[in-house]
């Protein structure tokens, strides 16, 4: 009875990790089926629909890395914050309300999980596609003749 208990707290705790894992993806992922399922019902076949979903997928997510990563505005970096973490919190909404569910969790509690699940996932997702880009410069490189002039301008 204690192994089957320490082994369901293990998977549980596993299955919770791969959806922080992945919640970065959820928007790639969505687009990347999107894709597949529109060339498929084209009729261009499986294999076709199967490279052109992966790839749309993939460009999305680079994309969105690049774009998060170079653009300065504020506005901009919250935009594309917000479109990755978005899906990434329905579907933490989804997995944590129906491992609640499983649990047998009564239905405010389930309620209450899966969003706190949400909220956590969807954060999740924002501070990975932050991560590959900086914080935004204050010195953009404008600097005036007499601190290129000084000496201690490569000191900083």
């Amino acid at each position: 009875m204690f192994v089957s208990a320490l082994l369901s707290v293990i998977g549980l705790g596993f299955l919770v990790w791969v959806l922080f894992a992945l919640a970065v993806y959820a928007l790639p992922a969505f687009v990347g089926v999107s894709v597949g399922m529109y060339v498929y019902d084209t009729e261009a076949g499986v294999i076709a629909a199967l490279v052109a979903g992966m790839f749309a997928a993939a460009f999305t997510y680079l994309i969105g890395q690049i774009v998060f990563a170079k653009a300065q505005s504020v506005p901009i970096r919250l935009a594309i914050g917000a479109l990755f973490a978005a899906p990434a919190g329905v579907a933490g909404f989804s997995a944590i309300k129906g491992l609640s569910q499983i649990g047998g969790a009564s239905e405010g509690w389930t309620l209450a999980f899966a969003i706190i699940g949400g909220i956590v996932t969807a954060g999740t997702a924002w501070v990975r596609i932050a991560s590959l880009a900086g914080p935004i410069d204050e010195d953009d490189g404008h600097h005036t003749d007499a601190m290129q002039a000084s000496s201690y301008v490569n000191d900083r």
